[in-house]
C-alpha cells in the first residue's frame, strides 16, 4: 500500500512540474499566445498580420480578446499585477508612463537591436517619442491618428453653403453652425462631444495658443487665458444652441447624432473615418479643423506593448513585428482602419477611402500637436474629467473648474517629480 501511495504522489508531482514547464508566466503556455485589445473595429488587420505571423510560426495558436475599453484597463493592470495577463496588448499614451515605469511592459530595444529588419526611423516620430521610456521604445507603434473635421455634404449642399476648407477659423464654426442649426428638426449645426478631450478641446487650447502641459511635465496650463478662452468658444455654442447640451451629448454621443444626420459638422479622430463613411456614404466629408490664432492638431498613436513577465518573449516579438511591420503596417492601411505608423505604408490609406479627402490626417502630422502626457496621466484627467463635465453642466462657473483642474494637477506633476 505504501508502495502504491508512494507512485501515485510520485505521478501528481510529475504532472504538475509538467503543468509548470508549460506555463509562459504571460497567462498562456509554450504553444500559445494571448493578445488584448479594445476595438473590434481592428479585428480584419489583427486576424490577417496573425496569418501572416503564423507562416512563421504555425504550431502557435493566437488567441485574441477584445474587451469593452470600460473595463479594459482595470482587467490589464489587475492580471498583470497578478503576474499572468496578455503576452501582447495595446497600450495608449495616457496610460504608457505608469507601465513602463512599473515594468509591466519591456524594454523592446534588446530585440530591436538583434533584429536588422526592424527601423524605429520607419515610424512618425511622434508616436515612437510617445512610446519611449528613458529614451527606449517600450510599445511598437501601430496606428496614429490626428483630428479633423467631419461633414454632412447634403446639409451644406441644401443651405448653398461652401463645403469647411483650410482657411475656416472658430469664427466659421459658429457663422455656419449657426445657418446649420434648425431646432424644429432637432439639427445642430455642430456637435462636440466634451467627453472626448482629444477631439474637442485638446485641439482648441493650441490654437488658442495655449498648452494642456508644459513641455517638461511640471505645469498646467488649464487655467491661463489661452485655455479659458477655448472653453467659453465651445460654452458659447452651447448656449446659442449650435451644438447640443452637455446633457445631452452625455444621453447620446455626439457622433450618434452626427450619423444619424442630426448633426451638420463634428470634430473626431481619423480612426471615425471608415465608421462614418459606412453610415453616410458619399455624404461624408472631411476638412481640416478650423484654426484659432495657430493651427494645431492633437496627435496620438497606439502602441503594442509586451508584458513584462512573459517567457513567451521570443514569439511575442515576432507577432509584434507581424503587426507592426511593412506587412502589417500594409494590411491596416489597405482595411481603412487607421493610418499606419509606418511613414512610408502610410500613404496607402489614403486609397481606402477614396471618397474622403484622408489627406487631411497625414497634414496634419505637419502641425499635430502631441497627446498630452505624463508619468500619472490618468489621476489629472480624473479631475479634468470630472471639473469640466461639472462645469458644462451648470454645477460651477467654468473658470472656477479650470482654477481647480490647475490646481490639483500641478500637485499631480510635483508628486511625479519627486
Amino acid at each position: 500500500m505504501k508502495k502504491v501511495k508512494f507512485f501515485v504522489s510520485l505521478l501528481l508531482i510529475i504532472m504538475v512540474v509538467a503543468f509548470s514547464a508549460c506555463s509562459s508566466g504571460g497567462g498562456s503556455s509554450k504553444n500559445t499566445i494571448e493578445v488584448a485589445l479594445w476595438d473590434k473595429n481592428a479585428k480584419e488587420s489583427v486576424d490577417k498580420s496573425i496569418e501572416i505571423f503564423n507562416k512563421k510560426h504555425p504550431d502557435i495558436k493566437v488567441n485574441v480578446t477584445y474587451t469593452p475599453w470600460e473595463d479594459y484597463w482595470t482587467k490589464l493592470k489587475t492580471s498583470l499585477g497578478g503576474g499572468s495577463g496578455p503576452d501582447v496588448f495595446w497600450m495608449n499614451g495616457p496610460n504608457f508612463h505608469q507601465y513602463a515605469s512599473s515594468k509591466l511592459i519591456r524594454d523592446l530595444e534588446p530585440y530591436i537591436e538583434k533584429d536588422s529588419d526592424y527601423k524605429k526611423d520607419s515610424f512618425y516620430p511622434t508616436v515612437v517619442d510617445l512610446y519611449s521610456y528613458e529614451g527606449k521604445l517600450h510599445a511598437a507603434p501601430y496606428f496614429i491618428d490626428a483630428v479633423g473635421l467631419y461633414y454632412n455634404k447634403k446639409f451644406f449642399d441644401d443651405a448653398g453653403i461652401p463645403y469647411p476648407d483650410e482657411t475656416w477659423t472658430w469664427e466659421d464654426i459658429e457663422k455656419v453652425g449657426q445657418k446649420l442649426t434648425d431646432k424644429e428638426k432637432g439639427v445642430y449645426g455642430y456637435t462636440m462631444d466634451i467627453k472626448r478631450s482629444q477631439s474637442v478641446y485638446y485641439n482648441l487650447i493650441p490654437q488658442a495658443g495655449g498648452y494642456i502641459i508644459s513641455d517638461d511635465k511640471t505645469k498646467s496650463g488649464f487655467n491661463a487665458p489661452e485655455s479659458k478662452e477655448a472653453f467659453h468658444f465651445l460654452d458659447n455654442l452651447m448656449k446659442k444652441g449650435i451644438s447640443p447640451s452637455a446633457k445631452t451629448v452625455m444621453e447620446t454621443e455626439g457622433k450618434q447624432l452626427f450619423m444619424s444626420e442630426k448633426s451638420a459638422m463634428i470634430p473626431a479622430i481619423s480612426v471615425s473615418a471608415g465608421e462614418f463613411e459606412s453610415v453616410l456614404g458619399d455624404k461624408l466629408g472631411v476638412a481640416p479643423l478650423p484654426k484659432g490664432k495657430e493651427r494645431a492638431s492633437i496627435v496620438h498613436g497606439i502602441g503594442w506593448a509586451m508584458n513584462g513577465k512573459t517567457k513567451n518573449d521570443e514569439v511575442a516579438w515576432d507577432l509584434i513585428k507581424a503587426l507592426t511591420g511593412k506587412e502589417g503596417s500594409k494590411v491596416i492601411a489597405e482595411s481603412g482602419f487607421s493610418i499606419p505608423a509606418d511613414k512610408e505604408m502610410s500613404e496607402l490609406w489614403l486609397n481606402s477611402t477614396p471618397s474622403l479627402d484622408l489627406q487631411v490626417f497625414l497634414d496634419a502630422q505637419e502641425y499635430g500637436v502631441p497627446y498630452p502626457v505624463s508619468k500619472y496621466t490618468s489621476q489629472w484627467q480624473d479631475i479634468e474629467n470630472k471639473e469640466i463635465q461639472s462645469a458644462f453642466l451648470g454645477q460651477k462657473p467654468i473658470d472656477e473648474a479650470l482654477d481647480i483642474i490647475t490646481e490639483k494637477m500641478n500637485e499631480v506633476l510635483e508628486k511625479e517629480a519627486k
